[in-house]
């Protein structure tokens, strides 16, 4: 049975996931700001808004369970 994870391995985590999502989010809304900005139809410009969150949400679900990470190997394989 393996021991349970420290605690603060969790909050790392999670912070390391939210420094990688930010820029993109930021980026996100700064382009929505622009849209609103250039006179676009509120309802268009907000209908972008869904997208830029699915996209963050999904990013940081998978930079919070170590996407760029390799898996570790256990056994030696010949090489």
């Amino acid at each position: 049975m393996e021991p349970p994870l420290p605690s603060g391995d969790e909050t790392r985590d999670r912070r390391r996931a939210t420094l990688y999502v930010a820029p993109f989010l930021a980026i996100g809304l700064l382009n929505l700001v622009v849209l609103l900005r250039w006179g676009l139809d509120p309802l268009w410009a907000f209908a972008i808004l869904p997208p830029i969150l699915a996209i963050t949400a999904i990013g940081w679900i998978a930079f919070r369970h170590g996407v760029g990470e390799r898996p570790q190997r256990t056994g030696n394989r010949g090489e």
